[in-house]
């Protein structure tokens, strides 16, 4: 059994429901600060790092990062990983599928929060797997560099994931599956190996535009393109500050929702055969699934971080979760 095929297997043990290889182009030269200049046009046609360099450039230069000032910081090492690992060679990514069986409470008083919040944090989930998986590479390759990221480096994971096969960008801009539908949780490795690449995922969105026509504030600019400034996940979850600082029409539009925003992923149609998932640390809480309004509102410091202990929600802190939850309540009025 290939190198590339028992790091695959040893993925699937630990627990990922997908897993695959992307390649970094060698013919592409390493970008330069302030210009990914990749030299001739016909690399500048192939090359995924131009590629992407000039998609978050024209993203940065329309404010749809809105208050995430990080964002703009080195934009040239978020479009290529070997700013990030020098001499990376390829990308393991690795998927872990969230999605349960579960409903959401949509009773009037009651707010409704993202399934991937739903149980643990899957930051600490993945990276033990991933960090596992790390070990692994290490014992049989002991001269290969590696890295590991779950939604915490300067990679845009969602691309390389879809070059690595595990499904493509959808129109809402997060990754669809043809088999676990909108529900994947994403993590990867950078490796100086050069591992056997798999075949980039094909996009399938056609001419579907249901998740466009379901976002609540129109934050899906344009198919592929969204403006964060005027997404929930990020009106209630980055953006800090009171509820004065979000246009009122934006809080209309975040109806009973405090902790991310599902939408544009329910209604996609390739939800319709995943299936769920096995992994128990996703499992949700009362707290998660049923949140009242009332009592969030209510709560102290101590309360919230004993609740929330493992659970992502901690990112909102306890005043934005309390500023999401008063909006909700108005909006229910």
């Amino acid at each position: 059994m290939s190198l590339t095929a028992t790091i695959k297997q040893e993925a699937r043990t630990l627990g990922f429901d997908a897993v695959g290889i992307a390649r970094i182009d060698d013919s592409a030269p390493i970008s330069t600060v302030g210009n990914l200049s990749i030299g001739s046009s016909e690399n500048h046609a192939t090359s995924l790092p131009q590629r992407l360099f000039d998609r978050l450039s024209e993203w940065l230069r329309h404010g749809y990062h809105g208050s995430m000032a990080w964002m703009e910081r080195t934009p040239e090492k978020r479009a290529d990983p070997r700013h990030v690992l020098p001499g990376c060679r390829s990308i393991i990514s690795v998927g872990v599928n969230y999605l349960t069986e579960h409903r959401a409470d949509e009773q009037p008083g009651y707010g409704r929060i993202a399934r991937y919040a739903w149980g643990k944090d899957y930051h600490k989930v993945l990276l033990r797997r991933l960090q596992h998986l790390e070990k692994f590479v290490h014992a049989r390759a002991p001269d290969a560099r590696t890295r590991c990221y779950v939604d915490t480096g300067p990679i845009m994971e969602k691309a390389w994931a879809e070059r690595a096969g595990l499904g493509w960008i959808g129109k809402h801009s997060n990754l669809v599956s043809a088999e676990h539908g909108s529900w994947l949780l994403l993590g990867e490795i950078l490796t100086t190996l050069e591992l056997d690449a798999d075949e980039p995922a094909t996009d399938l969105c056609g001419s579907c535009t249901l998740c466009i026509q379901a976002c609540p504030t129109k934050a899906i600019t344009e198919p592929y393109v969204v403006d964060a400034a005027r997404c929930i996940s990020y009106l209630t979850i980055e953006r800090r500050g009171d509820a004065t600082g979000i246009p009122h029409e934006l809080q209309t539009g975040m109806g009973n929702k405090i902790f991310g925003c599902d939408d544009c992923l329910d209604v996609c149609p390739f939800n319709l055969r995943a299936e769920p998932t096995r992994e128990e640390a996703f499992q949700p809480s009362d707290w998660t699934l049923s949140p009242d309004l009332k009592k969030l509102s209510e709560l102290d410091e101590s309360t919230f971080a004993t609740l929330f202990q493992q659970s992502p929600i901690r990112r909102a802190k306890l005043h934005g979760l309390r500023r999401n939850a008063a909006i909700a309540q108005r909006n229910m009025k």
